[in-house]
């Protein structure tokens, strides 16, 4: 959360003439519920099993394609293994204190974060970011994108991508 997955995915699909799809604008639209809706009446165990079949049915039906993950997805059921698998996964890496740089100006947009406190985000940030960074690390392709413009970004991911595409 917070890295720019969404901002860059989208940029990238558009410059390599690919579709681009957000794991959970999907989720939502295959279950007509908000990834909070869900959450909450469902439970994070059965949201986690709706990801990992979202994450299949994506990944084995879409050929060309430029897919985000939400933030968790990596750490459960071995999506990355699978995204590994089937795409060349990219981690979109930050530090804890640029991550809360970040999301402080959009608490108000991110309902997992809106309710902390000030002094809550950076153990809230720190302690996600600690138990989900073994995944994160398990990528294809590390970038940092510190003081990187979505441009640049998209221009690395490019060269690192250059050698398998046709």
């Amino acid at each position: 959360m917070g890295s720019g997955k969404t901002t860059i995915g989208t940029a990238l699909a558009a410059e390599l003439n690919m579709e681009f799809i957000d794991l959970d604008v999907y989720l939502q639209n295959k279950h007509e519920k908000t990834i909070s809706e869900i959450f909450h009446s469902e439970g994070e165990i059965k949201f986690r099993k709706f990801e990992r079949e979202a994450l299949e049915e994506v990944l084995l039906r879409y050929e060309d394609l430029v897919l985000s993950l939400g933030g968790g997805t990596p750490a459960y059921y071995n999506n990355i293994e699978l995204v590994n698998q089937y795409s060349f996964s990219i981690y979109l890496r930050l530090t804890p204190k640029e991550l809360i740089d970040r999301l402080t100006h959009e608490k108000s947009i991110r309902p997992i974060i809106a309710h902390l406190s000030e002094t809550e985000m950076p153990e809230f940030i720190a302690k996600h970011l600690f138990e989900r960074r073994p995944f994160y690390e398990e990528a294809k392709f590390k970038i940092d994108v510190k003081e990187k413009s979505p441009f640049d970004i998209v221009g690395e991911i490019k060269s690192l991508l250059a050698p398998h595409l046709p």
